[in-house]
């Protein structure tokens, strides 16, 4: 019988070990592999929960978590509603923060421009100024405007108590004088309704200047 060459000994010692290491790898792989395998946790529209070893198809629009096999998540997709809830919620933030950096540009202003709260009944008298006069000149002009058409009717009215006839031209001057008048009221009115917009401003403004102003250190 041949006997083994001493100097073969090494080499297949080291075969050998290359073997069982390779197969060593391979198990810890496996082991690995399978401790890592993932699980898919969902509820369906029925309410009930589900598990599986591949995610619904429905997955993207009914939402779950993704879990090891220990139970433990890895990663969580948000439901079609819930991300249609965050999104409004990130919206609503965004609102806010620009109505915060707007009221916080107008206040700067407000404080550039008043050093006393004086100074705002000023701008808001300057202000209403304007209104006033738009309103003083359509009540004198509606004056004018009333006897015309206090004249016009009288005049029409003589001519049909005769039993003539009311000519094109009367009856036109009396129709422009009445369209003109419920202009000049309507002039009024919105003027009125304007200077009520500037003293609710110029209220706001001193109000909002006071707080500002007593609120500093």
């Amino acid at each position: 019988m041949q006997r083994e060459n001493k100097n073969c000994r090494p080499w297949l010692l080291t075969v050998r070990g290359m073997g069982c290491s390779a197969l060593a790898a391979s198990l810890l792989l496996l082991a690995a592999g399978t401790a890592q395998a993932a699980l898919y946790r969902w509820v369906d529209g029925n309410g009930r929960v589900h598990y599986s070893d591949t995610p619904p198809t429905t997955y993207q629009k009914s939402g779950g978590a993704e879990m090891s096999k220990q139970g433990v998540v890895i990663k969580r997709t948000q439901s079609e509603a819930e991300r249609q809830a965050e999104a409004e919620r990130l919206a609503e933030q965004k609102q806010i923060q620009a109505e915060q950096q707007k009221q916080a540009l107008l206040d700067r202003a407000l404080t550039q421009t008043y050093t006393t709260e004086a100074e705002i009944d000023l701008a808001r008298d300057r202000a209403l100024e304007h209104h006033k006069l738009a309103i003083k000149g359509a009540e004198i002009r509606s004056e004018a405007v009333n006897a015309t058409i206090t004249d016009l009717e009288a005049r029409i009215a003589k001519i049909e108590k005769s039993g003539r006839k009311v000519g094109p031209g009367l009856t036109e001057q009396l129709d422009q004088a009445t369209r003109e008048s419920l202009e000049l009221k309507r002039t009024i009115l919105n003027n009125e309704e304007a200077m009520q917009k500037v003293r609710d401003k110029y209220t706001a403004d001193k109000a909002r200047f006071k707080a500002l102003t007593t609120s500093r250190p």
